[in-house]
């Protein structure tokens, strides 16, 4: 299966993504880490995106797009992939789509984590970070035994500027001028399941899965 995983910074992709890949056994496919892996081993495309990053612009959406299918037709990636948080934009959908069709494939189901923005601002803005290790928390949900003490290795759990309250709104609004339009535009084309993000992992988990044993059950 080719699934999409769709939803706004916090509202928990990353997290499913896991599961998903796990109950599918395809490849996870996202951005940050292509982008990531095309830099450090300076491809062609990693060069040209790295070209436009320094000069402090947006890297183009058929560059974008590019760096996403050159994934995608990865011989792991032939019978099925999950793709995270991509496409961000409605032209990197059309593009998206029509690679698919060229290659004689399809998305088979877009699932989209929906959360009210006040809750993904307490779930973004609550994180914290060790700055040594790098593990997670949270200060309501799951904080260190120790304030401000990581409980793997001691080093200090910090707040990443990332997760500071005014990032965290300016991400969310640039998500809703740029990205929210994605979704109607692929309910055109494929089939999506709309899960209710704000619940539980296990409980978002569990919707996850019935959507996905439903999109294979179909005919």
């Amino acid at each position: 299966m080719n699934v999409l995983l769709f939803g706004p910074p916090g509202a928990g992709k990353g997290t499913q993504a896991e599961a998903i890949v796990a109950r599918l056994d395809v490849p996870h496919v996202a951005t940050g880490d292509i982008f990531r892996r095309h830099l450090k081993e300076q491809t062609e495309l990693g060069r040209l995106a790295k070209g436009y990053m320094d000069k402090g612009e947006l890297v183009p959406d058929q560059v974008v797009c590019a760096l996403v299918t050159d994934r995608l037709a990865q011989p792991d990636a032939s019978k099925g992939v999950l793709l995270d948080g991509f496409p961000r934009t409605v032209s990197q959908g059309e593009i998206l789509l029509d690679w698919f069709s060229k290659h004689g494939r399809a998305v088979d189901l877009v699932l989209s984590l929906e959360v009210a923005p006040e809750l993904l601002v307490a779930r973004l803005s609550g994180r914290r970070t060790c700055r040594s290790c790098g593990r997670s928390y949270h200060v309501e949900t799951s904080p260190p035994r120790v304030e401000g003490v990581c409980d793997s290795c001691g080093g200090e759990v910090v707040q990443r500027d990332d997760d500071r309250e005014e990032t965290v709104r300016s991400r969310l609004e640039t998500y809703l001028r740029e990205t929210a339009a994605v979704l109607p535009f692929l309910s055109e084309r494929c089939p999506v399941v709309r899960l209710d993000g704000s619940q539980s992992i296990a409980s978002v988990g569990a919707q996850v899965a019935a959507a996905i044993e439903q999109a294979q059950s179909a005919p």
